[in-house]
């Protein structure tokens, strides 16, 4: 993916063109990619297979829900980590109408601001009417309900589940963003910033699936909604050009 070079036509709306196989690569290959995987979950029974292997390694119990490092420093300063970040950008954002040298950072920080927000929230949202339960909650992993997949009707006499899908690992996942405000301002940095929120989601969700709050596709689909709402926030909100420049946008 070369970096950005001064020579292709702005289109019509004032904004630089996508280059050939823009949206194959980060749009119709990670969806792809991503249905194969759950499948191959559903299939296979690998979130069931897993989660007991897990809870079986813990001494039959999930001996890590309360752990300081699981609970107490991933998940509770994690989450005010995430939170904190986000607030950071904020400041830099504001501060970039004020300071000239941080005037060419303010559509890539709005950007960022935007789709980490609306990241989490769709992740929220998402949670609030799914009713899916908890490794925790089913019967087999420490619970008395059965245990259901996405797929399978819900008994109307269960109490609402709250666990799908996984909302802490959205507070990594949704930094997945800096790829792409990267790729409007230093296209090199974007693979870092791809990095880094995958790694920060992949902690937060690994340590949830050890403590028995989630099963591994719950971060999958956690992982590719914050994917694809950063990349649809990034078509809307790409670059424009002043009349008359000619650009070509980074792939």
């Amino acid at each position: 993916m070369p970096d950005a070079a001064p020579d292709a036509p702005q289109t019509a709306a004032g904004r630089t063109p996508l280059p050939p196989g823009f949206l194959l690569r980060h749009g119709a290959i990670p969806l792809a990619v991503f249905a194969v995987a759950i499948a191959a979950i559903h299939w296979l029974n690998i979130d069931w297979r897993l989660a007991t292997h897990l809870y079986a390694l813990e001494g039959g119990e999930w001996a890590l829900r309360k752990a300081f490092v699981t609970e107490n420093l991933i998940h509770k300063v994690g989450h005010d980590l995430s939170i904190a970040a986000w607030v950071g950008v904020l400041i830099a954002w504001l501060l970039s109408f004020r300071r000239p040298r941080l005037r060419p950072w303010r559509r890539p920080l709005g950007y960022l601001l935007l789709a980490v927000a609306l990241s989490t929230l769709t992740v929220s949202a998402i949670k609030a009417k799914s009713n899916m339960d908890c490794p925790w909650d089913v019967q087999g992993l420490g619970g008395e309900r059965p245990h259901l997949t996405l797929y399978e009707a819900r008994p109307h006499d269960l109490p609402r589940g709250r666990c799908f899908p996984a909302g802490h690992a959205s507070g990594g996942y949704a930094w997945v963003a800096l790829y792409f405000a990267f790729l409007m301002i230093r296209p090199r940095w974007r693979w870092r910033g791809l990095a880094t929120g995958v790694g920060v989601g992949l902690t937060y969700g690994i340590a949830q699936q050890l403590r028995g709050a989630h099963f591994l596709s719950h971060d999958l689909w956690t992982a590719m909604i914050c994917w694809t709402v950063a990349l649809l926030v990034y078509l809307w909100l790409r670059p424009k050009r002043p009349p008359g420049a000619e650009s070509r946008p980074s792939r």
